[in-house]
């Protein structure tokens, strides 16, 4: 017994310490699942296990800092990249590329030249990051250095140049290959085909000894974005295999070729329709404005996301269905999609009144944009076209970041409806700001001056056009000028402007603008002449007709009134009628002169005659009393 005790006792002790290989093995686990957790995008979970691993290696480290690099944090990369014991070739590459893809170019170089030892990755990276930057002859300078080339580095120079559109360039590369692989085939096709060269791209492609699926896919595009439609049908059932790519690309290039029967027939052949086949052929007819058909298709497709629901949206606005639009919208949020800013700009322009644009606008607050510059300059000449200045004005000064168009927006609201002096005031504080104005800034500045009479200010806008602000004069700013000095009665001076115009831009309003001059000052001789000019211009229009008429008979001039009538008849001239509208409750009526179609004019013109025009009378308001609230 005590014998037995003594052999137990003289055993030895086991070894709980972990060896070696139990540490190697436990790190491996953990790069792994490191690894995995930074493919899930799980990014907080991967820096966690990295932590709390007893041991960490260049592996460790280098996944980490790439999985950092994935996610765009640049910043953590760079701290883990600076915390680690030795270097590390994969962690220099990565952070080469992540650098580079930054635009930090001089950091990427730096690693780059600290390098003990170089891989074909770590080159790579830093010539594809020369030309992501828009430094190509860098680029290339980098890859003459190569100690050894192989198929991806040239490949890399070709794509790098095909992308950066110097095609030329990347063909010579291309030609000097001693190896070439079918991404760099297929680089210089597409590039072919972007540049528009396709008979270059088609010539490439048949001798391409082999082919991929994306080759077939982009010369198949090629073709028919040059209207090769029958090419593309037959490269399309020549393709050994298809995707729903291939199957997309030829309805969307069919519909784009005004093709849309054909269209559907792929769509309807599609073995098996993806959404972004459906959307590709709502799409289509969304874009021939063929809606009822939009509508069925978005009516039967399986699944939607946020493209079906903006292309609807905004086709249904293109096309003057306001409250389809708008009820679109809200089906769109209430199946928890977020429209874009350009689908909610379309519904504000689509509005055919205001209870519609203050529905729009409420939406357009409840979901956040009242930020957005270029949807609040919209707000602005939407609340202008129908005529509330003040609105309009609230809607500008919520603006937080005030741009070109911001203020031209409003300029022109106080210029259209006639305060031009608060036109000019905002033109003013436009210029303190440090905006720029542009061509539609002076159009609005030069109407302001002519409806508030300011002609010598109004000239000196003119002239800073080109001295002050470099842009040259168009017909439309002639116009104004032409219209500023009529009404001042000065007649003489805006029949010369023409002699001073370029030929170019003398059209039917420039003129039209002197014609109404010489109509209000009775100058008979030079609207007889004008007039002439009018009517060859346009002979169909029966503006000019009316005014010249009109100056006619104000003058006395009956004999010249009665054949002008006559050239009218026989040129079968008819003046449109003029007509007024008014929206309650959402409903728009029209009201044309002399017209008594409507089913309530009698209780209408009752209420006219006995209410209304006394009432209007007494108030006798004026329009700045309208506008000072704003």
């Amino acid at each position: 017994m005590e014998a037995s005790q003594t052999q137990l006792c003289s055993r030895p002790k086991p070894n709980l310490k972990p060896t070696n290989s139990d540490i190697d093995v436990n790190v491996y686990n953990c790069n792994n699942e490191i690894m995995k957790l930074g493919r899930l995008g799980r990014v907080k979970e991967a820096r966690n296990l990295f932590d709390q691993m007893s041991h960490q290696d260049a592996v460790s480290y280098s996944s980490m800092i790439t999985i950092y690099l994935k996610n765009d944090d640049l910043p953590s990369a760079e701290t883990l990249y600076r915390k680690m014991p030795r270097p590390c070739i994969v962690a220099d590459s990565a952070m080469i590329d992540g650098y580079m893809k930054a635009g930090c170019i001089d950091e990427a170089r730096r690693v780059f030249d600290a390098m003990e030892e170089r891989n074909v990755y770590s080159w790579t990276s830093l010539i594809s990051g020369y030309f992501s930057c828009g430094q190509p002859e860098e680029a290339l300078r980098v890859f003459h250095q190569m100690p050894e080339k192989n198929v991806v580095s040239w490949t890399t120079v070709v794509l790098g140049y095909a992308r950066s559109g110097l095609v030329a360039e990347a063909r010579n590369v291309f030609d000097l290959m001693p190896e070439r692989n079918t991404v760099a085939w297929t680089a210089m096709i597409k590039a072919y085909v972007q540049s528009d060269q396709f008979d270059e791209a088609y010539k490439l492609f048949n001798e391409m000894p082999q082919r991929n699926l994306y080759s077939w896919n982009i010369i198949i595009s090629g073709c028919l974005g040059v209207n090769r439609v029958s090419e593309a049908v037959q490269l399309f059932n020549s393709m050994p295999q298809r995707s729903a790519i291939s199957w997309t690309t030829m309805v969307t290039g069919l519909a784009h070729n005004k093709m849309i029967k054909l269209a559907k027939e792929y769509f309807d052949y599609m073995p098996k329709k993806d959404v972004a086949a459906w959307n590709a052929m709502i799409s289509a007819y969304v874009d021939e404005g063929l809606m009822v058909e939009a509508s069925k298709l978005f009516i039967f497709m399986p699944e939607r996301n946020s493209v079906t629901w903006n292309t609807m949206i905004d086709g249904y606005a293109r096309n003057g269905l306001e409250s389809e639009a708008l009820n679109h919208l809200i089906l769109m949020l209430r199946s928890c999609f977020r429209p874009s800013g350009s689908t909610i700009s379309s519904v504000l322009t689509s509005c055919k009144g205001m209870l519609e644009l203050t529905q729009a606008h409420a939406l357009l607050i409840s979901l956040g944009f009242e930020r957005s510059t270029l949807l609040m300059n919209v707000l602005v000449t939407m609340y202008s076209r129908y005529g509330d200045v003040h609105s309009a004005r609230l809607a500008f000064e919520h603006l937080e970041a005030k741009d070109t168009v911001s203020w031209t927006s409003m300029l022109l609201a106080y210029s259209n409806h006639g305060y031009g002096q608060h036109a000019l005031q905002v033109f003013a504080c436009m210029l303190r700001s440090g905006a720029k104005p542009d061509v539609i800034t002076f159009v609005g500045v030069l109407s302001a001056c002519s409806h508030a009479g300011l002609v010598s200010k109004g000239q000196r806008l003119f002239e800073s056009m080109n001295c002050a602000y470099g842009l040259e004069p168009k017909a439309e700013h002639y116009s104004c000028l032409i219209d500023m000095l009529g009404r001042a009665g000065q007649v003489d001076e805006a029949a010369k402007m023409l002699s001073k115009m370029p030929p170019s831009e003398l059209d039917g309003p420039v003129l039209g603008a002197l014609l109404g001059a010489c109509r209000l000052h009775g100058d008979v001789k030079l609207a007889s002449c004008i007039g002439e000019k009018l009517m060859e211009l346009e002979p169909t229009s029966s503006g000019v007709y009316v005014v010249l008429a009109n100056v006619y008979a104000a003058n006395g001039k009956w004999h010249e009134f009665a054949q002008l009538k006559k050239m009218m008849k026989e040129r079968n001239v008819k003046k449109a009628p003029g007509f007024s509208q008014i929206e309650v409750k959402g409903k728009s009526h029209v009201f044309f002169a002399g017209d008594r179609s409507h089913p309530e004019i009698e209780d209408i013109h009752g209420l006219l005659q006995e209410k209304l025009h006394p009432l209007m009378m007494e108030m006798s308001y004026s329009r700045k009393e309208l506008i000072s609230g704003a």
